[in-house]
């Protein structure tokens, strides 16, 4: 291990420990090698907990390039000493199978900015809390410890005393209250207040008791909240020193600062650098306004993620590793190992999968489908890679017609659940898991809840409607008056011939896939043209209530995301990344009847039960019985229609990359390599 400063750390909270700790070296475990050291949560130790458990003072290193990457982050000054810049207690993490070496770049692909870029960012990413690789184990992460209440109406997080954002500023509980009441309640940043940070339809109340302790209070019980701290890409907390110098709460002088930074309000000014959006994918500043970052004198927003962007621009971005980062490995070793990460924007499915083969990609899990893993298998000596599958539960593409349709014709075709049950029945599922899915699937329905995490559903409801039945779909449209024509098209109510554009991104779903469909669906009569675009294109013309058909992967549906935020469950069926049916429905709710299209009495019901099941405790009989109801009414509406479930999914990562272990899921439900450690991963030579 190449490493210079040896320290220890001395002072802050752990420092009666280390004056009375041994002097002896800690022993350097893995998770292959753990010794006798049991921690209390898999796979790392607080600083006291480690010390204590092997009977020794940790000494610690820093990254010898670490000043060289620093400097290359836009307005960050010399570093302070390395004991003054990790919190009195680090997250002591234990490497998967070896102490690692520092340096390399981690080189990653994605198509566009917002667009299949998931992947990599799960790499850095950081929240209060994340799921263990077990995908059952919430562990610590920015916050030490936390507790919950009796009633599930009070969490408390501990953070970790002398925290710093990577531009060295104090970490603190002030900054989880400033993103909740300056940033999500702010209707200058935010129009409107985004609803999965609402409970029981009002804001909860967070409240800084002291520097290292923040309260969440809420309005109505929460159970299951914090596992959306462990999988949320959303981080609840953002910088106050530096974001709030543009507000007139935090700076007496913020007016001044925005008239002479030329932005005309406090939104604006925020936004420059928020979003607005917990998303950390959107354009940084880089690609904005180059004259306001050199008057500002930083570039980005400071993080506590494991990398900073230091480069934007259409090509891709890169990143360099955090001096601040609060994790250190079982040796002492400053996290992360990785120098830098390169991401570059490809959005031909055919570039990408050549520059895999090439060796120019060491880890690639977002948008890698079943169809290429033969050619990635194959290639694995040649390329030196390693091509695996992995389960993927929840990850099935769907096809749901727009129920709030701004045609009226569509809308009231569309409405009737009939259509739906006989497009499903149209389709062809074992063929299509045969040439998409080399087999390895079955078919099934698109649930608001994966049936393997959940105990209430049925494999009768998994199945319901998904057997191939042409004849039966034929008589179904019939039934509905959609005449066939003479040209095998069928007519619309008012005579049009039977017309539906599929604008798809292939980060949704297998292009194979939406070929086959278009020919099943019109054998019954139904056309279907196809339209690729991007997957902002997507988002954007879906979320504006102008696609015809939504498709894309059944994506946050575990029974985690489930039961802390049903978005799946009830209208619009989604979010802004995963656009469901149900825009219009969900537009008459919010408007109280103003605007949008009226939900049909059954579907009225989704939105009272989804609020009763986030304040149960999943796994209750009254929280199945609530569940099972969602599924019912999901059911007899078809508001999504499945394809193939039960799919493993590849992924393939260079073998270069140490520290890597067989993923026991590929989903975006867990925000996709979080649980894996992906600050522990090191680049062999």
């Amino acid at each position: 291990m190449t490493s210079s400063l040896k320290i220890s750390l001395l002072g802050g909270a752990s420092a009666l420990l280390l004056g009375t700790a041994a002097a002896a070296d800690c022993p350097p475990v893995t998770v292959a090698d753990m010794g006798n050291l049991t921690p209390t949560f898999p796979q790392q130790f607080e600083l006291t907990e480690f010390q204590e458990a092997a009977d020794c003072t940790l000494a610690l290193a820093e990254n010898p390039a670490i000043a060289d990457l620093n400097a290359r982050i836009q307005g960050n000054g010399d570093l302070p000493p390395f004991a003054e810049r990790l919190p009195a207690e680090p997250l002591v993490v234990a490497p998967y199978s070896a102490i690692g070496s520092y340096g390399g770049t981690l080189r990653g692909t994605s198509r566009a900015t917002e667009s299949g870029t998931s992947d990599l960012l799960s790499v850095r990413h950081v929240n209060l809390v994340r799921y263990s690789d077990d995908l059952q184990t919430i562990v610590p992460n920015i916050a030490r410890e936390w507790a919950w209440n009796d009633s599930f109406t009070e969490l408390t997080f501990h953070l970790r005393a002398g925290h710093k954002w990577s531009d060295g500023a104090p970490f603190t509980a002030e900054d989880v209250v400033f993103w909740y009441e300056d940033l999500i309640l702010n209707t200058n940043v935010y129009t409107e207040t985004p609803g999965r940070w609402l409970f029981g339809g009002e804001p909860a109340t967070v409240e800084a008791i002291d520097e290292t302790t923040v309260k969440f209070t809420f309005p109505v019980p929460v159970p299951g909240l914090l596992n959306r701290f462990a999988v949320d890409y959303g981080q609840p907390f953002q910088p106050k020193h530096f974001l709030g110098q543009f507000m007139d709460k935090h700076n007496p002088d913020a007016a001044a600062r925005r008239d002479e930074l030329g932005f005309e309000g406090e939104g604006e000014a925020v936004n420059f650098f928020y979003g607005p959006s917990d998303w950390k994918d959107i354009p940084t500043p880089l690609l904005r306004d180059a004259g306001k970052l050199d008057a500002i004198g930083r570039a980005v927003v400071p993080t506590l993620e494991s990398h900073i962007v230091i480069e934007d621009n259409s090509q891709g971005r890169r990143l360099v590793a955090n001096p601040y980062f609060h994790m250190v490995d079982t040796a002492g070793n400053q996290l992360p190992y990785i120098n830098e990460i390169a991401e570059t924007y490809v959005p031909e499915r055919e570039v990408n999968m050549l520059r895999m083969l090439d060796g120019q990609v060491h880890w690639k899990q977002q948008a890698v489908f079943l169809d290429d893993f033969p050619v990635l298998k194959e290639n694995e000596a040649n390329a030196n890679i390693t091509a695996a599958l992995a389960p993927a539960p929840g990850s099935m593409t769907y096809y749901a017609f727009n129920r709030g349709h701004t045609d009226p014709v569509l809308r009231e075709v569309f409405g009737d659940p009939r259509f739906s049950v006989a497009m499903s029945h149209a389709m062809n599922r074992d063929e299509i898991n045969e040439i998409v899915f080399l087999g390895q699937g079955r078919p099934a329905n698109a649930l608001p809840v994966e049936p393997v995490t959940v105990g209430f559903v049925t494999e009768e409801q998994v199945t319901r409607n998904t057997e191939y039945d042409v004849e039966r779909a034929n008589a179904m449209l019939d039934e509905m008056g959609l005449e066939m024509g003479s040209d095998g098209v069928r007519q619309l109510p008012d005579g049009r011939p039977f017309v539906l554009r599929l604008t798809y991104a292939s980060q949704g779903g297998p292009v194979q896939m939406h070929e086959l469909v278009r020919d099943y669906w019109g054998a019954v009569g139904v056309r279907l043209d196809l339209r690729e675009v991007s997957s902002d294109e997507y988002r954007a013309a879906a979320n504006a209530n102008e696609a015809d058909i939504l498709s894309w992967k059944n994506d946050g549906v575990s029974a985690p995301a489930f039961s802390q935020d049903p978005r799946s469950a009830f209208p619009p069926f989604g979010d802004f990344f995963n656009p469901g049916p149900g825009i219009a429905w969900d537009e008459w709710k919010k408007t109280d009847g103003a605007s949008g299209v009226e939900p049909p009495e059954d579907v009225l019901r989704l939105w009272d039960l989804a609020e009763r099941l986030t304040q149960i405790p999943l796994g209750t009989p009254e929280s199945d019985a609530i569940g099972s109801e969602i599924v019912e009414i999901h059911l007899d509406q078809m508001i999504r229609i499945g394809t193939v479930g039960d799919i493993p999914e590849p992924y393939m990562h260079s073998n270069q990359l140490q520290n890597i272990i067989p993923l026991t899921a590929k989903t975006y439900d867990y925000y996709w390599t979080y649980p894996y450690r992906p600050q522990q991963w090191f680049l062999a030579d």
